[in-house]
């Protein structure tokens, strides 16, 4: 099989069977099969190493390490450093972007700074099952500007007796209530299907329409391409511990496009969004950053940051973002052929009356729709037969992602995957069928 091997097979720290409790892998101390990084990236270990740096240089210079780094990395610019490896992520100038906060509460505080609806345009337009943050995010922002969340948040369906969303059934929607829709925000990539939008085309048509354009980039920084300021976005949120491997409750990102500069500023300011060259005046009046980086409130989280720092490298030393994505093409078409030539595989218009175990893929075929993540649909329908699958493929050593009631999601990562991964893989979950109906 014609697949590359992986970018940087030794950079991370892939726990081992034994680590994982997979106890019936007889191989207790081989690597588990790790396809949950569309969820949380293992630890690389150049990571780790910026991780530990950091914690050195506060050990030994306490408060100096905010002005006379013995790294050079000043805490007091920390910000100013990441900016021009995090817009190479995303497609943006470096002023346009701001490493700061978590994703939901950078997606509020944009929504606070675009969201000002009128009585004839008030709409937030987004895809029906977004992730249940940005839902949250969109009702509490209606109620606060005084509208009912049923009628502000507009949720746009796939078709019946479909998974995904049509790219012509956006375009119509958009057409027919643009007037009435003051924002469009949806998923880049989908977390549930695994849906790539079209973002570019998106935004245009909203454009057109008059309404301004967010984009919640959860699982498409640094998954897929993106050129966030040539496509004209307004604004987008992101997270660093899927794709970009950061860690836990690493610190976020936001984009806010620069033709926004002078006429967006911050609603919530906070003495880290002051310019750098008037913050350590300690003056009363706030003198913002231009751009998004006078969004921050802050000081520097840096034990958060750090491992950002080290994710970016990484992806910078193995060739960029679209080097990265030129493998998951190959990768995730691997995974797909593998399963589709499974007898457990059910084709997916066929799925919804399948009334023995198997399972089909509901992730669009097309690798222009979709990122490196395929979302297995498991059968009979609510059977609870992912469940028993799920359980079983971690105790033979494969990590994926549950997603109730009847998903299982698998991202092959070009890192750290490989073609062995997932021919093993696909084994094992057809042994896991086998597990699963022993329990029956």
């Amino acid at each position: 099989m014609d697949v590359p091997a992986p970018i940087a097979p030794d950079s991370f720290f892939i726990p081992t069977n034994r680590d994982i409790n997979a106890h019936r892998n007889p191989d207790q101390d081989a690597p588990c099969i790790y396809l949950c990084g569309n969820s949380l990236g293992p630890l690389s270990k150049l990571a780790k190493q910026r991780l530990l740096e950091e914690v050195e240089v506060w050990e030994k210079k306490i408060v100096i390490g905010h002005f006379n780094h013995p790294l050079n990395r000043p805490w007091s610019t920390y910000g100013e450093m990441i900016s021009p490896m995090l817009a190479e992520v995303v497609g943006a100038k470096p002023g346009e972007v701001a490493c700061m906060g978590a994703l939901t509460s950078n997606l509020h505080i944009m929504l606070d700074a675009f969201y000002t609806p009128t009585k004839e345009r008030y709409k937030i337009l987004c895809e029906e099952r977004a992730f249940p943050s940005d839902q949250y995010a969109f009702a509490s922002k209606a109620y606060a500007r005084g509208f009912e969340p049923k009628d502000a948040v507009r949720e746009l369906a796939p078709r019946a007796g479909e998974f995904t969303l049509c790219e012509e059934d956006i375009l119509e929607v958009i057409e027919k209530e643009g007037d009435e829709i003051a924002i469009v925000l949806f998923s880049g990539i989908q977390y549930y299907t695994g849906q790539l939008f079209p973002i570019e085309r998106i935004t245009a048509a909203a454009h057109a329409k008059g309404c301004l354009v967010g984009w919640d980039l959860a699982h498409a920084a640094g998954n897929v391409p993106l050129a966030l300021h040539d496509w004209d976005v307004d604004f987008a949120v992101w997270c660093t511990y899927k794709y970009l491997n950061a860690g836990p409750g690493s610190t976020g990102g936001l984009f806010m496009h620069e033709k926004w500069n002078k006429t967006k500023p911050p609603l919530a300011a906070g003495w880290w969004g002051n310019d750098i060259k008037t913050r350590f005046r300690m003056g009363p009046v706030f003198d913002p950053y231009e751009g998004a980086q006078g969004f921050q409130q802050s000081t520097a989280s840096v034990l958060t940051t750090a491992p950002v720092v080290g994710a970016l490298e990484m992806l910078r030393d193995a060739g960029g973002i679209r080097a990265w994505r030129a493998h998951s093409i190959q990768l995730t078409g691997l995974l797909e052929r593998l399963l589709t030539a499974s007898p457990l595989f059910v084709p997916l218009p066929d799925a919804r009356a399948h009334a023995k175990p198997g399972f089909t893929i509901i992730t669009p075929a097309d690798p222009k729709q979709r990122g490196a993540q395929l979302s297995l649909l498991f059968l009979p329908m609510g059977s609870g037969m992912m469940d028993k699958v799920f359980a079983a493929m971690e105790s033979l050593g494969v990590i994926g992602d549950e997603r109730e009631p009847d998903v299982i999601r698998f991202s092959p990562n070009p890192y750290y995957t490989s073609a062995g991964d997932l021919e093993r893989c696909v084994r094992y979950l057809e042994e896991a069928f086998g597990l699963a109906e022993e329990k029956e």
